[in-house]
């Protein structure tokens, strides 16, 4: 139960959290201590503006370790989604010199995902093609965020055999 939060409040658990807070992030950042330090700061700016609207979680340790990991989540997709976008003028030169296979890639992952049930192929496209966070879906959908990873899981198991039969039925993939 969240409890009514004071500038006083929020200084003395910032004082006694901020050691715990960034070595917890620094742990998981891979020795790059300036998106520890931009995380970590993030992470109490939404507190405190989330704090002063909701009240002091009874955890606010945890609250905090948790929005601090969902922001590196978020910032590990934004680079792996940047460097596909880096990749964009060798990707665009091998399609162009290999255009109607990548064409015919494409097709049999959109065949694939149609044979996929409804609520697997909705899930991929939100997650895949909408760029939507496990969070968000599952708030949407009334789940737990562990609930949402695994059924993308057993979706994406579910493509991968559909693809996989297809690519069987019709000879090697192009």
């Amino acid at each position: 139960m969240a409890r009514e939060a004071t500038e006083d409040d929020i200084r003395r658990i910032y004082r006694e959290t901020i050691d715990e807070l960034y070595a917890f992030v620094s742990r998981r950042c891979d020795g790059d201590r300036e998106l520890a330090e931009d995380l970590t700061q993030e992470a109490w700016l939404r507190a405190v503006r989330a704090w002063r609207a909701d009240g002091v979680p009874d955890r606010p340790l945890s609250w905090l370790a948790t929005v601090a990991a969902r922001l590196l989540s978020n910032q590990r997709r934004r680079r792996s989604m940047q460097s596909l976008g880096d990749d964009a003028e060798s990707i665009a030169a091998a399609e162009s010199s290999d255009g109607d296979a990548a064409a015919e890639r494409r097709s049999l992952v959109q065949r694939a995902l149609a044979r996929l049930p409804f609520r697997q192929k909705r899930l991929l496209e939100a997650f895949h093609y909408d760029r939507r966070a496990v969070a968000e879906i599952a708030s949407a959908d009334g789940l737990s965020e562990r609930a949402v990873e695994g059924r993308l899981r057993r979706a994406r198991q579910g493509l991968r055999r559909q693809i996989e039969a297809d690519i069987a039925a019709d000879g090697e993939l192009p």
